[in-house]
């Protein structure tokens, strides 16, 4: 049970909006000043700090997590910045896998509201203040840090990264970053930083070009991760998603690893196995349970749910049901017809401002050619319901939102 005065000081901490996981589009006005003059009122911790800085469409949070435990398994100390949280807030900001304390949430609350800014503070950058403050406290040798949204403008921005990283670009956020994959990829491409080498993923020909003018613009180093490379891993990261992501990560710590952050040959297997003890990552493509199989995932636009999709068809040996909900922002038109005919859809709302509701669902749904779909207003029921109809053979696959995923953990 959390103390009263962590749930006070949350309470507080999410009504300074703009916060994008709660209120969506409406609420990102960004602009780096807000981040800087924060964070010069508590010593500019970011300037005593290393940091790789990791940005993308699909695949960051993947790809931050795989980098944090793999340097903490070669024995650094590693501070790693994420979002949004599943659970507990603290989930995003962690140390060696240790998320911080609620009395360090509290006293930083009180600090917050006592230093007399002449702007509102937001939600997103209060916290990545609150993060940078901890990684110096705790004398981390490097911090990950996950862009929240974007890149160029995204309050994460005001660091300068030993190495910048970009996982993918597709259209996401249309209605904030531009609705094109070139005005996508600048924007992600605003990590970018005089003279920083930077390691891209899997990126279309459009996104290469507009990241390679910015790159060269800043004279920065552009590497591309080799995604034909062979690789054995760990069998929980068999999913075709996922290798790419393995593949950037192990390319970023090959880098790391010439510029002095030293990893061993099995720090990234053992980084795979303890990833949930070393960074709390869980919700991708995550099977909870064998005969029949139960998957949970957080995948939540076209290309990532696509992706998805693709994986669970290789561990599949029956009928698929899916129990899928989405925030309503989601295009939800791209995505109903990506799943075949035979999938048995279970459609459900959940307990969030941002969840799409039965309404939107039943009216997009509608016009699909999926053969059984059923309505839920509690994601619950539809995994009971779900489970009383599966065979051995069969799958059900949990899916569309974190608000989701986050109702089951």
């Amino acid at each position: 049970m959390h103390n009263s005065h962590y749930t006070d000081a949350l309470n507080w901490l999410f009504q300074q909006f703009p916060s994008y996981q709660e209120v969506g589009s409406s609420a990102y006005k960004p602009t780096l000043e807000n981040t800087r003059k924060i964070c010069k009122h508590f010593g500019n911790p970011q300037n005593d700090l290393k940091f790789v800085h990791v940005a993308g469409s699909n695949g960051k949070g993947t790809v931050s997590s795989i980098l944090a435990s793999s340097l903490t398994e070669s024995n650094f100390k590693v501070g790693l910045f994420t979002s949004p949280h599943i659970v507990d807030f603290r989930e995003r900001i962690r140390i060696n896998g240790t998320p911080i304390s609620e009395s360090t949430v509290v006293e930083f609350v009180a600090n917050i509201k006592k230093a007399d800014f002449d702007f509102s503070p937001s939600f997103f950058e209060i916290t990545f203040c609150l993060a940078l403050i901890e990684f110096k406290r705790s004398n981390t040798d490097i911090c990950i840090i996950e862009t929240g949204l974007g890149g160029r403008l995204d309050a994460t921005n005001i660091i300068t990264s030993l190495l910048s990283v970009i996982t993918t670009i597709s259209l996401e956020h249309t209605e904030i970053l531009g609705d094109t994959i070139k005005q996508i990829a600048r924007e992600k491409g605003g990590i970018i930083k005089p003279s920083i080498p930077v390691i891209i993923g899997n990126v279309s020909k459009d996104a290469f070009q507009v990241l390679s003018e910015i790159a060269s613009d800043h004279k920065s180093t552009l590497y591309q991760s080799d995604l034909n490379k062979e690789l054995v891993v760990d069998h929980n990261f068999v999913t075709e998603y996922q290798i790419e992501n393995l593949k950037l990560a192990i390319a970023s710590l090959e880098l790391l690893h010439s510029i002095g952050f030293k990893t061993k040959n099995e720090s990234i297997e053992k980084g795979l196995i303890n990833i949930y003890k070393n960074t709390g990552y869980f919700g991708r493509f995550q099977i909870t349970e064998r005969n029949p199989n139960l998957v949970f995932d957080v995948s939540h636009n076209e290309d990532g749910i696509k992706a998805t999709l693709k994986s669970i068809n290789h561990l599949n040996k029956g009928k698929l049901f899916v129990i899928f909900g989405a925030s309503q922002d989601k295009n939800l038109n791209s995505i109903k017809n990506l799943f075949s005919e035979e999938t048995q859809l279970f459609c459900t709302e959940f307990d969030h401002l941002r969840a799409a509701k039965i309404a939107k669902l039943k009216f997009e749904f509608s016009q699909t050619n999926l053969k059984s779909i059923s309505y839920y207003t509690d994601p619950k029921i539809a995994l009971k319901d779900a489970k009383t109809l599966a065979s051995i053979d069969d799958t059900i696959l949990v899916m569309g939102s974190f608000f989701l995923i986050s109702k089951f953990f």
